[in-house]
């Protein structure tokens, strides 16, 4: 394999949110490219313009940006092969279409949308193609005479492919192997719509072909379309050309049953989307995994396990380890379950492994609170519940108390076990901390431990109520290292706050 030759490419459509599926897609692309010293190449398809969403492309852009996936050439970046843009390449396609019928490869077609709404009305699962083809309005069975005057008069009209009866087209499929398809079973698919636009099935060949796309990778859903690629492909002369395919498995459902959908999401409670969404037309806002508080370590390295593994019984990558190891040949056919729980224990596993300053800088990103300043103390707490965290998002939670009062004491917690034995043990507890010239943890354990032996009562039995006197609930990190770090003022003041609570 020629390292030099490897351009790979991530084609999206600008209509919405980036589903997790798209963003393993690029990442696939992107392992695959830099592995081999290669070019990733980001090329917006942006042609179906009755779909197009203002501001979509600039939300895939920023998505990738936060993934740490940035493309080598794109319409921002720019490139030899510019623009990357199928709109800004419209005047391209028309003429290859037009070579098409002109071989006899393709027609014109000037049915009208009511026209073949009838169609589909009358014919149970209607398809423009062998089978109709002759019945319906376009130059196949129209006079050329008929069909000049119809061209000349600007009539409507859109360029089909003809396909082939009887042949079985084929291809290497990096990922499945040997795969074939029987030309009867598909319909002749729009090529040039109505308004000068390529669709998808055009495009795609001319700009893998014109931008020298060496491999394209993109998801078993679009599989159905690869014999009218390929004969595309063949029809242009460029069979020799043709990038090798790998088609990846779907991402599916919790249960396995369907693909992996954004109303999944909705329904059991977590984004598909790599980031938020907001659609401009309904203002709807749909969840993604960095607002939830994904790290973008955490979220590639999840995405590279579905359907993906080395041969080993790793599962932690960095990015640098996914390109040192990502292999075609490791990748299932099989569709891959998609495990919210183990896709929070990826972000777990990596907030444990960022180094102290990294970590600091998502977390104070992430919660946005100018009033929590990035120096020793922060780094401190951070340190103290950094195990505990799950998501960024839990820092607040989990770490609030040693920034500010708890706003509730569990009071309920204690009760049922309080005595005036304990509330007696308190009150000469904060006369002992307030004497005590050693504020650590170690020194605070200690103190603790000996007037609990001589008050005759258990440790055990202290450490809950001492806890939510700080906290305000049965959570946190060590309670004396708490005590340790909000520090002596602020220790006996909750402790002095929650008591009357407690006894009442």
């Amino acid at each position: 394999m020629q390292a030099t030759n490897i351009r790979v490419r991530f084609a999206p459509s600008p209509t919405g949110g980036l589903h997790l599926g798209g963003v393993r897609t690029v990442l696939f692309n992107y392992l695959f490219a830099k592995k081999h010293k290669g070019t990733f190449v980001l090329r917006i398809e942006d042609t179906d313009q009755t779909r197009f969403v203002e501001g979509a492309e600039q939300y895939i852009l920023d998505c990738l940006n936060w993934c740490g996936l940035l493309p080598d050439e794109g319409p921002h970046v720019g490139g030899p092969y510019a623009p990357y843009r199928q709109s800004e390449r419209k005047a391209n396609y028309r003429s290859y279409a037009e070579q098409l019928v002109a071989q006899g490869h393709a027609y014109y077609a000037f049915d009208t949308p009511e026209e073949l709404d009838k169609w589909r009305k009358d014919v149970p699962n209607f398809q423009y193609g062998q089978a109709y083809r002759a019945q319906l309005r376009n130059s196949t069975n129209l006079a050329a005479e008929e069909v000049a005057q119809l061209l000349a008069s600007s009539v409507p009209h859109v360029i089909r492919i003809k396909m082939p009866a009887n042949e079985t087209v084929h291809f290497t499929d990096m990922i499945r192997g040997e795969v074939s398809f029987d030309t009867n079973l598909v319909d002749d698919k729009v090529l040039l719509k109505a308004d000068g636009m390529p669709t998808y099935h055009l495009a795609v060949v001319v700009d893998d072909y014109l931008m020298k796309i060496s491999h394209a990778f993109r998801g078993e859903e679009w599989l159905p379309s690869a014999p009218v690629h390929l004969l595309v492909w063949e029809y242009l002369g460029w069979k020799a050309d043709m990038p090798q395919w790998a088609h990846l498995p779907l991402i599916l459902k919790p249960d396995g049953n369907g693909k992996l959908s954004k109303r999944d999401g909705d329904r059991l409670g977590f984004p598909v989307f790599a980031m938020n969404w907001k659609d401009p037309n309904s203002g709807e806002l749909t969840a993604g995994f960095r607002e939830l508080g994904f790290l973008p370590e955490a979220f590639i390295n999840l995405l590279a396990m579905l359907g993906w593994n080395d041969g080993t019984d790793q599962e932690v990558f960095s990015l640098a380890e996914l390109i040192e190891k990502f292999d075609l040949s490791r990748v299932s056919h099989a569709g891959a379950k998609f495990d919210f729980e183990k896709a929070k224990w990826y972000n777990a596993e990596w907030i444990k492994r960022l180094d102290e300053t990294q970590l600091a800088e998502e977390v104070l990103h992430f919660l946005a609170k100018p009033e929590i300043a990035n120096d020793a103390y922060f780094k401190r707490i951070l340190e103290l519940v950094k195990e505990r965290l799950v998501l960024l998002s839990d820092f607040w939670p989990q770490a609030s108390f040693f920034f500010t009062e708890p706003t509730s004491i569990d009071v309920d917690s204690v009760k049922p076990k309080w005595s005036a034995e304990k509330g007696a043990f308190f009150t000469n507890l904060i006369h002992q901390f307030s004497q005590s010239n050693s504020w650590d943890s170690v020194a605070l354990e200690e103190l603790f431990k000996t007037q609990a032996e001589q008050a005759g009562l258990k440790v055990g039995e202290l450490m809950l109520p001492f806890r939510i006197m700080l906290v305000g609930g049965k959570f946190g990190p060590a309670v004396f290292d708490i005590a340790a770090t909000i520090g002596k003022e602020k220790t006996l003041q909750r402790i002095q706050h929650a008591l009357p609570l407690f006894a009442n």
